[in-house]
């Protein structure tokens, strides 16, 4: 039984596999009509032979298979012819210990056999079948299922029991006639193929036969017993007495043979070459795909956002436009094939063009092209606020100042206070914004301190104070030698910077006032810092302002900044921080300037 179960589950999952082949055919496609013979030769083992007959003490163990098929398919349909050769051994298992036979002499006494003697014949059957063949899967590996009824020529299976007893009399115990007849016969079987070419496959699988209304030979001896005395012991309660158990002979009759059974072996397939059909020309579809277009920088390779990039085809006609997104791509979409040429543009430069190409259209694939920024200067990202806030400041003239070749340039900020310069590698340059009532700070840069391949982009911030009366300006890197107070060459820059301030500004009037650190005496640093005061201020006057707008004050160390007084100890930064010139506005002659 547990052999029958394994068979059973081996079919059912090669029928499921099957099934899973068939299946795999890709949805609204046919596959290939092929008409082949194919002829198999193969070897098993007949697994479980089960011989439905009455004789007692006989059993039948499983032998060899071989056989061969012949089938031909219409595609998946076929007609096939089977032949097979299948050997089972009877065996007999007739208890033979302790065994007695009656005999009757004067009167009837037991005698016991003490001596056997056993013959058993091999059983051949032979089987010819025909009908119809099922086939799934590929050209590669098929699953197929053969149903066949015909006729089966059973020949053998005698079993025959002798014993001997004491005496030594002969007798024959048991008896099996087996068979010598044909019988109408069927067979289904599953069979699994890989061909390992067109032509040679390897097969395994598996089969049911049965074998219809078999007669059993007669018995040509007459002389068996129609009784068997087995196991016959003593009775204790009646002392000189035996008692077993009695069998009764069975007489031959017909019966059904089937077995199940595995096997395994090579086929081979003949295909009929296939008449030449015409193949129409195919109909090629016009391929329509995404342009996939990054804007990067061609040192650093970074990628540029806010790039214009347009399409054109051949003629050179614009096609599409558009803006790269914030990781500088931008896709123009279901673009149908054809040769295109893409331009592009950032921060007013012209990107690097590319082309498309017709054979780049792909069914199902983007197109990638990129555009490149070649422009080897820095770019400044500069923005103008007022000092000690986050404000921008709107519409303020920025300058820019090459200090190696004594070039201007100038630029306007927009309403988030931000501007650009492009700036040259290895160069020096200074920034100050110029705007109406207000006083720009002076920034330098050296581009020297960058590298190009590393970074495309220089920010900078420019502060700017509201030139209110009264409130005082701190003019930064007014420097003098010491004990001196004539202007210095470095000092210039920042006067000048006053100088266009007042030119702007026609109608305000301007204190310039000096300042020391408390060290040293009251009178000299009152009258050192007067005198520097009207250096600057003649320095000043000679660029063109009036004097009458104008005027110097010194005012020694009475408006000290920190706690830095006489005889209080302070680093020279501290005394450093009250060192300074200033200037202020301090009579506008416009009574609403104050109100802007």
């Amino acid at each position: 039984m547990k052999k029958f179960i394994l068979i059973i589950g081996l079919l059912l999952f090669g029928m499921s596999y099957a099934q899973e082949v068939k299946e795999a055919v890709s949805p609204g496609t046919t596959p290939e009509k092929k008409n082949s013979f194919m002829l198999s030769f193969r070897g098993g083992y007949d697994v479980l032979p089960m011989y439905n007959n009455n004789t007692r003490f006989v059993k039948f163990k499983g032998g060899i298979e071989a056989g061969t098929s012949l089938d031909y398919y219409w595609d998946w349909f076929g007609l096939g012819f089977d032949f097979d050769y299948i050997q089972n051994k009877p065996v007999s298992t007739f208890p033979t210990e302790n065994f007695y036979i009656s005999e009757y002499i004067d009167s009837y006494y037991f005698i016991q056999i003490t001596d056997w003697s056993l013959k058993e014949e091999k059983i051949t059957r032979m089987f010819f079948g025909l009908g119809p063949d099922f086939k799934f899967g590929n050209e590669d590996f098929i699953t197929e299922i053969n149903l066949r009824g015909g006729y089966g020529l059973i020949k053998g299976g005698e079993v025959q029991l002798k014993g001997e007893t004491e005496q030594g009399y002969e007798r024959l115990i048991n008896y099996y006639s087996g068979f010598d007849t044909g019988a109408i016969s069927a067979k289904a079987q599953l069979r699994f193929t890989y061909f390992f070419n067109d032509v040679v496959g390897f097969h395994a699988g598996g089969y049911y036969m049965n074998h219809f209304n078999v007669q059993e030979l007669t018995d040509p001896y007459e002389h068996v017993y129609s009784y068997i005395y087995l196991n016959f012991v003593e009775d204790p309660e009646y002392p000189g007495e035996l008692h077993g158990t009695i069998y009764e002979y069975k007489k031959p009759e017909k019966v059904n043979i089937s077995s199940i059974g595995v096997f395994a072996g090579l086929t081979f397939r003949f295909t009929p070459k296939p008449k030449p059909v015409p193949i129409p020309p195919p109909v090629k579809k016009e391929v329509v795909t995404n342009i996939v277009v990054t804007a990067k920088d061609r040192f650093t390779e970074q990628t540029l956002p806010g790039a214009d990039v347009v399409l054109k085809n051949e003629a050179g006609d614009i096609l599409k436009t558009g803006t790269t997104n914030d990781f500088g791509v931008y896709v123009f979409e279901n673009i149908k094939e054809g040769n295109y040429k893409i331009e592009g543009a950032w921060n007013e430069k012209a990107l690097t063009p590319a082309s498309v190409d017709k054979s780049e259209f792909k069914a199902g694939e983007n197109i990638k092209k990129t555009l490149w920024y070649e422009d080897e200067n820095f770019i400044l990202k500069g923005k103008v606020v007022k000092c000690n806030t986050d404000i921008p400041l709107e519409d303020v003239t920025v300058v820019l100042e090459d200090k190696d070749n004594a070039v201007k340039k100038t630029t306007i900020t927009d309403k988030d206070g931000k501007f650009t310069f492009y700036l040259k590698q290895k160069a020096n340059y200074s920034l100050y914004g110029k705007k109406q009532k207000y006083f720009s700070q002076t920034e330098h840069i050296s581009t020297a301190d960058f590298d190009r391949s590393k970074t495309m982009f220089i920010n900078l911030e420019i502060c700017m104070d509201k030139a209110d009366c009264g409130k005082p300006i701190r003019l930064n890197n007014i420097l003098y030698d010491f004990d001196k107070y004539y202007i210095r060459e470095d000092a210039k820059p920042e006067l000048d910077k006053l100088v266009e301030f007042m030119k702007e500004n026609s109608d305000v009037i301007v204190e310039l006032s000096s300042h020391t650190d408390s060290r040293g005496s009251d009178a000299y640093n009152m009258r050192l810092s007067q005198k520097r005061a009207e250096a600057a201020v003649n320095y000043i006057i000679s660029k063109g302002i009036s004097p009458n707008r104008i005027k110097a004050v010194g005012y020694g160390e009475s408006k000290l900044l920190n706690r830095c007084d006489d005889g209080v100890p302070c680093s020279e930064a501290e005394h450093q921080l009250n060192r300074r010139t200033e200037f202020k506005v301090i009579c506008p002659k416009d009574p609403g300037f104050n109100k802007n």
